[in-house]
């Protein structure tokens, strides 16, 4: 008589990492939520160091929303576009935000097209940076 002898199951799949190490979330679940900031420090942070805190907080938002949602150019990218051709991400943060809203089934606070305020001048920069810092907040709040 042969017996056969059962095997234990294998061990669940390590999480995957991004290139920053971070888990990234697969099969459509959620990583680390990102940090709250307050909208007025990331404005008034962001000319007093003539744009380079802006360039950090790009970077810092793109990898927040690519570690909690598994989607979108993450920080890396971002930083390069901020750098480069800042003009995409005035339109490309507040999208990568609000289809992370729709992936939760959420009604959209912004969408691409948010990055218009920056046509106002001056008074649109604080409006663009107040819509979409405040919804990160929720995300991150939520």
């Amino acid at each position: 008589m042969s017996e056969e002898i059962e095997k234990p199951p294998a061990p669940p799949a390590p999480p995957v990492a991004s290139a920053a190490g971070s888990p990234v979330p697969v099969a459509g679940g959620w990583g680390p939520k990102g940090e709250v900031r307050s909208w007025p420090v990331v404005a008034i942070l962001w000319i007093i160091t003539c744009g380079i805190y802006g360039w950090f907080w790009q970077f810092k938002v793109f990898e927040e929303n690519k570690r909690y949602s598994g989607e979108g150019v993450g920080g890396g990218v971002g930083l390069i576009f901020a750098i480069l051709i800042g003009i995409v991400n005035l339109f490309l943060l507040p999208a990568e935000i609000g289809n992370i809203y729709a992936k939760q089934g959420r009604e959209k606070p912004v969408t691409g097209l948010t990055g218009f305020w920056n046509l106002i001048p001056i008074l649109g920069f604080f409006i663009w940076i107040a819509k979409v810092q405040n919804s990160m907040n929720a995300l991150w709040e939520s």
